[in-house]
């Protein structure tokens, strides 16, 4: 006897052979410790091998230069002499007589400048260069020469043709990091895939778009490793720039300290003038990241 269903039945009756409802599982998430357990395993394996290089160096320079007679102070005479410039970088008592905190802001303007100027017109020439077979005949010749002549010999040109040292010092960053921007942008440029061209090519795209869109992301890591060297360069050049031109400026400091016969400070400045060039390449290297996802040299 078939008796009648209830609404419930109705419902909830499923037909034959259907599948059954599928469950969405949400992967359980680690606890957090265990996640700041790892980052602090990872962060311990990056920071403490140099640490621990640079602490045996310490030592050994300590030891070393301690002796009677030797010519450079040990560390601990170093850190007693130039505390006064550790600890108040900021004070200005006029003139050259400045923290070197603004012997580096100077330094780092005159850089900043010079760079920046060498990016673009690198960047523009080395695209020229990379697309143009007549511009890469002509013009590379001309690049691998002057790219050997040493930074500080085009200081004597700048400073015969600018008669001031500000300029001079710029021209000389500027004419020291070009090359490595142009040279690795051309070669990004003439190692776009063929592929990429001929897409270009099907959906007619103008040569602004082609530049925009095709160009400069299948270059771009090439491009941002001659952006790093160019940087590294940069800041070579004007510490070495400003021991000649004078002024307030990182270089300068380093050479009246030399003049002074104040060997501390020389090593102070020194300090401060890795730390700053290491700085500068991780900031090119992390931008360069995030505009080439990744595919940068790191």
């Amino acid at each position: 006897m078939n008796m009648p269903a209830t609404k419930l039945d109705v419902e909830t009756a499923k037909p034959v052979g259907a599948a059954a409802p599928v469950v969405a599982m949400t992967p359980k998430r680690p606890p957090r410790s265990e996640a700041y357990a790892r980052m602090a395993r990872e962060t311990a394996v990056r920071v403490i091998p140099p640490l621990v290089v640079i602490a045996l160096l310490t030592l050994v320079w300590e030891l070393v230069c301690r002796r009677a007679g030797s010519a450079l102070p040990p560390p601990s005479k170093v850190f007693k002499d130039t505390k006064e410039l550790i600890f108040d970088p900021f004070f200005d008592h006029g003139g050259i007589d400045k923290g070197l905190f603004w012997h580096l802001s100077a330094s780092l303007q005159r850089v900043a400048l010079g760079y920046s100027i060498s990016a673009i017109a690198g960047i523009a020439l080395g695209v020229l260069v990379g697309q143009s077979v007549w511009a890469m005949r002509g013009l590379d010749p001309l690049f691998q020469v002057l790219r050997t002549i040493p930074p500080l010999a085009w200081l004597p040109l700048s400073l015969a043709a600018f008669r001031d040292g500000q300029p001079s010092a710029i021209f000389v960053i500027f004419i020291t990091s070009i090359w490595p921007i142009i040279i690795n942008t051309a070669v990004g440029i003439r190692n776009i895939p063929q592929d990429y061209r001929n897409v270009a090519a099907v959906v007619q795209l103008n040569p602004l778009e082609f530049f925009a869109k095709i160009m400069i992301p299948a270059a771009a890591p090439y491009i941002f490793t001659g952006l790093r060297i160019g940087i590294g360069l940069s800041w070579l050049a004007i510490i070495a720039a400003e021991m000649l031109i004078g002024g307030v400026g990182i270089g300068f400091f380093i050479w009246d300290a030399w003049n002074s016969s104040h060997i501390s400070e020389i090593i102070l400045a020194l300090f401060y003038v890795g730390i700053v060039g290491f700085v500068l390449d991780r900031v090119i290297a992390g931008l360069g990241k995030i505009v080439t996802r990744g595919t940068a040299q790191n």
